[in-house]
């Protein structure tokens, strides 16, 4: 049996992208299977044996494959591979045995309160408003119990949509009164607007087109929301004088020894986390833990969503090594073949986007990292030279910190951004090599 593995430590569920062994074909201990879209990347699965593929059981393009299931049948070499017996499914009964079983419930005024003791994705929790469906009918696949638009939609199909008819007269029997029928409002109330937007023919007014979501979205989503949601973010800029910097760039290039702003700026956040220790830090259960290595996470954008890879010891590589590292760990990233120890266990993230013309920006905290660095674009200044009352230009470049208030107060805060900005300014004050 090959079933659905866990890829990553956070995956529950995942996609097969795509197959790289046929029905029929030898395989080794060690070959590649397929690509499974994991949580965080795509990743190559592997054989464990020796052995002929016999069935595949979940074709190309099969999303939200929980772990464990079966998604493919191997056998011994010499064995007949196309007599090969797929197993009972061990899954639960299709939901149209439990529709079928299930006492016929008249249609109930659903409300936020109801639904709320269930776990319902939005799209579902729509669905079941609109159709006035008890939730309790459906069968829940998503992750840990989260009743999908699928699962729903299944309900659907299963069991006829309740029709509404007019109350005629209000019961005798004291209790509550359970209808369809919409009451008129009462004065000064909000009325009840219907979604403007409805699936439909494409060029219709008021139509859109669903998109479905790849994992890794998903992750993000979660890890946003979580972030904002139970982080108390607070923010602090400060302004980057780059000549120093530039000036270097210059004379290195001569030696062609070609590194980027990026390359100083992930040194220069590097060392002053090793001067400063006490921000080195991150959020566990408990409270704060301290970190005994400095590895910085840089956001790459790929087609699939942003994915942070990760600069180890960073503190202890000239930039060049440091750039040679991000170009790497950045392509490898964009072709979705980061391995797990590449992404997983940053201590600080760097979020640069400068090369799109962005002046300045607060950046969303990676839990449970206490910090992020958001880079914006250099700009020329004017500034006047006291000293001889003359006018000089000046390339200065926002930097943002954002940092968990748990962690990292407003002071603590300032007195990183001084000290990065000293150790920016000035990069011979850093190691090189």
């Amino acid at each position: 049996k090959v079933e659905m593995p866990a890829l990553s430590p956070t995956m529950e569920e995942g996609t097969i992208v795509k197959w790289l062994k046929k029905e029929g074909e030898a395989v080794a201990a060690g070959d590649a299977l397929c690509e499974i879209e994991t949580d965080k990347a795509v990743v190559i699965m592997e054989s464990n044996d020796d052995g002929v593929m016999a069935k595949i059981l979940m074709e190309e393009g099969s999303r939200s494959v929980r772990l464990g299931t079966l998604i493919a049948l191997m056998v011994e070499e010499g064995q007949d591979w196309k007599q090969v017996e797929i197993p009972p499914s061990e899954a639960a009964s299709p939901p149209s045995a439990h529709a079928a079983s299930a006492p016929v419930i008249p249609p109930l005024c659903l409300t936020l309160a109801s639904l709320s003791r269930l776990r319902l994705s939005p799209a579902a929790r729509n669905i079941l408003e609109t159709h006035g469906i008890d939730p309790k009918l459906a069968i829940p696949t998503g992750p840990r119990g989260l009743i999908t638009k699928e699962d729903v939609l299944n309900l659907l199909k299963t069991s006829p949509v309740p029709k509404t008819t007019p109350v005629m007269a209000a019961p005798t029997a004291p209790g509550p009164v359970l209808t369809t029928a919409a009451a008129p409002p009462p004065p000064g109330s909000r009325p009840n607007i219907p979604p403007l937007s409805v699936p439909g023919k494409p060029g219709e007014p008021g139509t859109f087109t669903e998109i479905p979501a790849s994992n890794v979205r998903r992750v993000i989503a979660q890890r946003l929301t979580q972030s904002k949601t139970t982080i108390p973010h607070a923010y602090a800029s400060v302004e980057c004088d780059m000549a120093a910097v530039m000036n270097l760039r210059q004379n290195l290039a001569k030696e062609q020894i070609k590194v980027s702003v990026n390359d100083f700026i992930i040194k220069a956040a590097a060392v002053t986390l090793k001067e400063m220790p006490e921000v080195n830090v991150t959020w566990s259960g408990d409270g704060p833990r301290a970190l005994d290595s400095i590895h910085i996470s840089i956001a790459v954008a790929t087609d699939k969503g942003l994915i942070t890879p990760i600069i180890k010891d960073a503190a202890n590589k000239g930039v060049q090594e440091i750039s040679a590292n991000a170009k790497a760990l950045a392509q490898k990233a964009r072709e979705g073949k980061l391995l797990p120890e590449e992404y997983q266990g940053g201590s600080f993230s760097i979020s640069n986007l400068g090369m799109f013309g962005i002046s300045g920006f607060s950046a969303v905290i990676n839990p449970p990292q206490a910090c992020i660095l958001a880079v914006g674009t250099s700009r020329a200044e004017l500034q006047l030279c006291e000293s001889n009352n003359t006018l000089r230009t000046q390339q200065l470049m926002t930097i943002t910190l954002s940092s968990d208030g748990r962690l990292v107060d407003d002071e603590l805060a300032s007195r990183f951004l001084a000290k990065f900005r000293a150790n920016f300014e000035q990069p011979q004050r850093m190691a090189l090599s």
